[in-house]
């Protein structure tokens, strides 16, 4: 059955405002619920915060005053609304916890995209970034059994291994490597468009923790490691927002993100577990409804052109939170070795690499190896929880 959003009006924006007891939502059990269902959250945590940065940032050059006071009135209901999904994650989890589901986010959702991706060099991208999550999840859960003395294997529930990916010391690559070649808009299937979108805000969200958290540690490995994989959040932002094709106008950036949260919040809704969170979720697909015809209204008043023009006529097959286990282990037998040079991907070295290395470094050990030394001593091994073994 397809779903069009282009044809529902959804809930009027003047009936979407809540009130404190309809914000004050009950955080789902951190014991009882879905690992998926957490992820989720957390997913569409960061397509919300994406939405109202964008919005906040197509404001600030927009010098007509009707266009920034609906852009306004929009971008408060998506506060509402990130309050509603961020708030649903429980308190009693610590940050380093709330970490590694972010880092399993980042595995399984990167990984489906890249599975799904139409375009090769976009798919690509998507395999690149994957194998350098993965092995942030797997420093992260060492820390955490070294500092917290519990293992990480709770938080995944067996749904995403814990082993090395791409190793950490090697993420740091000169800037300018990290910069990719964009799809082409007019050339670009939808999908590709809705796939570059969900992954830069799922990563941005990630960087804006990691350098918020990081410094609340008392521990000086904590602190460090956070700082490490922080800068790499950094260039794996940069990575994925040159993906999109920066001659987009702004109304046809502002509809396409409109578009992609009526698609994550039609496709967790079809796969959500969890009948109370699952309400929300389509709650909050009928108010978006609303908002992407607030823009499309826009763009077809300022730019004069139909929104049928640069976004699918359905939504595609809803996106999945689902084990990549196998996936991911051909990855790294084929790709755990690449870096990047220029637009491309490269297997050795280069010098513009190995001067960034050699600065990075310092001629020190960096956190990411050191946390992982600092467990072998302790328990004897590193943590690893690996369920499908070659």
């Amino acid at each position: 059955m397809t779903f069009n959003p282009l044809e529902h009006e959804g809930i009027p924006l003047d009936k979407q405002l809540r009130n404190w007891r309809e914000l004050d939502v009950a955080p789902v059990d951190p014991d009882d619920s879905d690992p998926y269902t957490r992820c989720r959250i957390i997913a569409l945590n960061g397509i919300e915060i994406e939405s109202i940065m964008f919005s906040h940032h197509f404001a600030r050059v927009c010098p007509d005053m009707d266009v920034k006071r609906k852009l306004a009135e929009v971008r408060y209901i998506e506060a509402q609304q990130q309050k509603v999904v961020n708030w649903l994650l429980p308190g009693a989890a610590s940050p380093l916890e709330t970490t590694i589901a972010y880092e399993q986010v980042a595995v399984d959702l990167t990984a489906w995209v890249a599975r799904m991706e139409p375009d090769p060099q976009l798919k690509q991208a998507y395999e690149f970034g994957v194998l350098e999550d993965f092995d942030h999840l797997y420093r992260y859960a060492n820390l955490y059994e070294m500092i917290q003395h519990r293992k990480a294997e709770k938080i995944v529930d067996g749904l995403t291994e814990v082993i090395p990916g791409r190793p950490t010391r090697f993420h740091h690559r000169h800037p300018a490597d990290n910069v990719r070649e964009p799809y082409d808009k007019t050339e670009a299937d939808p999908l590709s468009k809705l796939h570059a979108l969900t992954i830069m805000a799922a990563e941005q969200q990630t960087m804006n923790f990691y350098m918020n958290v990081g410094p609340q540690y008392m521990e000086p490995i904590a602190r460090q490691l956070y700082q490490e994989i922080g800068l790499i959040e950094e260039e794996h932002v940069t990575h994925y927002e040159s993906l999109v094709d920066p001659g987009e106008t702004w109304w046809e950036r502002l509809v396409n993100h409109e578009y992609n949260e009526c698609y994550l919040y039609y496709s967790f809704m079809e796969t959500e577990s969890d009948p109370r969170v699952k309400a929300i979720w389509e709650l909050h697909l009928n108010m978006e409804l609303a908002h992407l015809q607030a823009a499309c209204d826009l763009m077809r008043a300022n730019d004069g052109r139909e929104p049928e023009e640069v976004v699918a006529p359905e939504l595609p097959v809803p996106v999945t939170f689902e084990p990549n286990k196998q996936y991911l282990r051909e990855l790294l037998d084929t790709q755990i070795d690449l870096t990047t040079l220029g637009a491309g991907y490269v297997r050795d070295a280069h010098e513009r690499f190995e001067r960034m290395q050699e600065t990075v470094m310092g001629g020190e050990q960096p956190p990411s190896d050191a946390v992982i030394d600092m467990h072998t001593e302790k328990f004897g091994s590193d943590y690893r929880h690996e369920l499908e073994r070659s």
